[in-house]
């Protein structure tokens, strides 16, 4: 080999890094389904004995290709919440947040039943989060948009959604959906 040539490592086909994807989500999901089945049970008892039924929200997400979710959460806010105030990002200080759903949201435990969906192969470990169908955000312009007028926002569902993300871990949660966004399309130029 010449001395100037450089040495670089070939990524993995797409396809492939795909499947060991999946076999990393997979293996995790059901690792993790069978470490928390405890905290599963004593998280549905206290909602009930706080707030009774339902224990679990359902929630329609935008999923790959945008196609619509069913997304499974512990349910953190009182029954009537969405009824009430409609669907809207979640706040630091919400009002329609149970006291225990604070420890909840606060802990990550109202998203253990994301696990289904990532073992169902709706959703992934890490990728762009799987944002609510319904959801109006207020952008850096000031005002509220549906995701699908942000710029970025198709591009994203071009893999699967993500329990976590660069977004997620990298940003407060009252970035703009712009910067959000930007993140997200960083990761999948560069996931492995």
């Amino acid at each position: 080999m010449p001395k100037n040539a450089q040495t670089t490592t070939a990524r993995p086909p797409a396809a492939a890094r795909s499947l060991l994807k999946r076999g990393f989500d997979v293996l995790l999901a059901v690792a993790m389904l069978l470490i928390s089945s405890p905290a599963w049970a004593a998280i549905a008892l206290l909602i009930l004995l706080e707030d009774g039924r339902p224990v679990f929200f359902t929630q329609e997400r935008w999923g790959l290709g945008a196609k619509a979710i069913s997304v499974l959460k512990f349910r953190t806010m009182a029954k009537d919440a969405v009824d009430v105030h409609g669907v809207r990002l979640a706040q630091e200080v919400d009002a329609r947040v149970t006291r225990l759903g604070r420890v909840l949201r606060r802990m990550g435990l109202d998203e253990l039943p994301n696990l289904l969906s990532i073992l169902g192969g709706e959703m992934s470990f890490v990728g762009p989060r799987a944002l609510a169908v319904d959801e109006m955000v207020r952008d850096i312009d000031g005002r509220f948009h549906s995701y699908d007028e942000v710029p970025g926002f198709r591009r994203r569902l071009a893999v699967r959604p993500g329990l976590t993300g660069l977004a997620t871990v990298y940003l407060p949660r009252d970035a703009s959906p712009r910067r959000k966004f930007a993140y997200d399309l960083l990761y999948i130029r560069r996931w492995s």
